[in-house]
């Protein structure tokens, strides 16, 4: 297990991420349109103003405050704040409140599929990217037939690894864009 997943560079926020199976989904969750480091930072931070990660408080609480508090969580503050508010409301009642049970109940890689699909925001992009991360820092085996060929977050296990996936993904993005 690490001890740290190093999406962000904030050493505590990696070290949470790696801790804290609801702050990984939470990351996941609001990895759009904004730097991988600035979402995978964003539990950290609303732990911090929230007071909790606990998904069956989270899933009582007006997110939106904390999200939009300078600086912004997110820069769609509203919309992250919702899907946050939604995520935590299917683990607190499908998976009473412990997020690793998404992942350590799957039967076999179609079932976590399945549940990783069925969480606000993760489409397909998500359900791999967090299948790799899952089966190559955590060793979960229902995982690995989700990670894809290419690099993903799951292949990050340095800041030095964090610069070379996002100068891969960048460079990924150009070459699609000219295709």
């Amino acid at each position: 297990m690490p001890t740290a997943l190093h999406f962000t560079t904030d050493p505590a926020a990696c070290e949470l991420l790696a801790q804290d199976p609801f702050a990984l989904l939470v990351g996941f969750a609001i990895d759009q349109q904004v730097p991988v480091p600035k979402a995978f930072a964003g539990p950290y931070v609303l732990r911090e103003r929230a007071g909790t990660l606990d998904p069956k408080r989270l899933a009582a609480m007006d997110l939106g405050p904390v999200f939009a508090e300078k600086p912004a969580i997110h820069r769609f503050p509203g919309a992250m704040a919702e899907r946050v508010r939604e995520l935590a409301g299917v683990v607190a009642e499908e998976y009473d409140g412990d997020a690793s049970r998404i992942w350590t109940d799957a039967k076999d890689g179609a079932d976590l599929r399945k549940r990783i699909g069925s969480l606000p925001g993760f489409g397909e992009m998500k359900i791999k990217s967090l299948g790799a991360v899952l089966a190559k820092q955590f060793g979960v085996q229902a995982a690995e037939e989700l990670a894809p060929e290419h690099p993903t977050l799951g292949d990050v296990n340095s800041a030095e690894e964090l610069e070379r996936y996002q100068a891969w993904k960048r460079e990924y993005k150009r070459a699609a864009k000219g295709a």
